[in-house]
């Protein structure tokens, strides 16, 4: 008789991930069909998306990862699993596209439907609780990153998504779509580095000066409660007077829609974890360090340079991190106002009932904001340990 302590107890992330797989194998198309690019599509399950040989393979696959996130608890046997599956279902959605696809017809497009998403978010979500249990560090993270980049320019490079209508709307529009892209780095990361520049020494005197911490940071918080449509339309009647009054302003491209007010609408939303930050960061300090360097003989300025500010750092930088992430999903809204950016393909894909086309600006949006969120934290925790080191 087996005994019951030989039977494997339930993983509780990994059963839910397994019925995720189940619901996804079972009740969810993988693909969907259209005739064209805005009709309403048909949905094909996984075993009709494909011929009939590599449908059976894949879903043997899919079934195994289900087994193994419900019952194994090894990490690296999780990850394996995880980058298995993900292995699987990717080239899959590229091959189903032509396999359903009628030869010659250039009008019909197929894109990944319910069932392909909610496979790739369970074995995404096994490929971070598995990376958790592993406890990397962060250089470790880095080439976790770096590798699944790799992989991901590998598949767009073999070319085995090209009959997919997310890479048909991206062929399209190739050069709008660089040229936005750039416009959106521009408007998250340029306002970023505005609010650097200013909230560091503003955060720096509300330090000091605690009748202006109390102010500035109330003022701060009032900003960051306004939704972000309707601040960027404050924004329009200001600017749009200040172009007219000052031509000096609209030849530097000052307008009251455009990338003027989304600049500015951004960079005042960043200035609240700048300056909260470095006001937390510098409070942290321990006095005992602050009256070691002064008994060193050090002038407040080389004290604040060469003590403070290092040992706060890992704190500032978590609300560089907070502002970046923030402007890179909030750049999208800029593209109503005519700011540009993936935003514009967002709401163009609404308008036009096109679904891959809004995927065309969302997904490159949110990967730039998973990069930067793991990249910021991997320096945060280098900057930490160099901190701990100093103290």
């Amino acid at each position: 008789m087996t005994s019951l302590r030989s039977i494997p107890s339930l993983d509780r992330l990994g059963s839910v991930l397994a019925l995720l797989i189940g619901v996804a194998l079972l009740a969810a198309p993988f693909i969907t069909y259209r005739a064209n690019r805005i009709v309403a599509g048909e949905g094909r399950m996984l075993a009709d998306a494909l011929p009939s040989k590599p449908a059976v393979a894949v879903i043997a696959v899919v079934l195994a990862i289900a087994f193994c996130a419900a019952f194994v608890r090894k990490p690296l046997v999780r990850l394996g699993a995880a980058a298995l599956g993900l292995a699987a279902i990717l080239p899959a959605a590229g091959w189903s596209a032509s396999f359903v696809t009628p030869d010659g017809n250039a009008f019909a497009r197929v894109s990944p439907s319910t069932g392909f998403w909610l496979l790739a978010l369970a074995f995404a979500l096994l490929a971070a609780d598995a990376l958790a249990r592993l406890r990397l560090g962060p250089w470790a993270r880095l080439l976790a990153l770096a590798v699944a980049a790799g992989a991901v320019a590998l598949l767009l490079a073999s070319g085995a998504w090209d009959d997919l209508s997310l890479l048909k709307e991206y062929a399209n529009r190739a050069d709008s779509f660089w040229r936005e892209a750039r416009r959106h780095l521009w408007l998250a990361l340029g306002s970023m580095a505005a609010a650097c520049l200013v909230g560091l020494p503003l955060g720096i005197l509300g330090h000091r000066i605690r009748a202006m911490r109390i102010a500035v940071l109330q003022g701060l918080t009032i900003v960051q409660t306004i939704p972000s449509i309707a601040l960027f339309g404050i924004l329009i009647a200001p600017l749009g007077f200040l172009a007219a009054q000052v031509p000096l302003a609209a030849a530097l491209g000052i307008h009251g829609i455009g990338a003027a007010p989304a600049f500015i609408a951004l960079f005042l939303y960043s200035l609240l974890p700048v300056v909260a930050n470095t006001v937390t960061g510098l409070d942290q300090v321990p006095a005992a360090v602050i009256d070691a360097a002064r008994g060193m003989g050090l002038s407040r300025r080389q004290r604040l340079v060469q003590v403070e500010l290092p040992l706060a750092f890992p704190v500032i930088l978590a609300g560089i991190r907070i502002a970046l992430v923030q402007n890179l999903g909030l750049a999208t809204i800029a593209a109503l106002i005519g700011g540009g950016g993936f935003g514009t393909f967002v709401f163009q894909g609404i308008g036009q009932t096109a679904i891959d086309l809004v995927l065309l600006g969302a997904i490159p949006t949110v990967a730039l904001s998973f990069a930067a969120a793991i990249v910021l934290d991997a320096i945060i925790d280098l900057t930490q340990r160099g901190a701990h080191d100093r103290h």
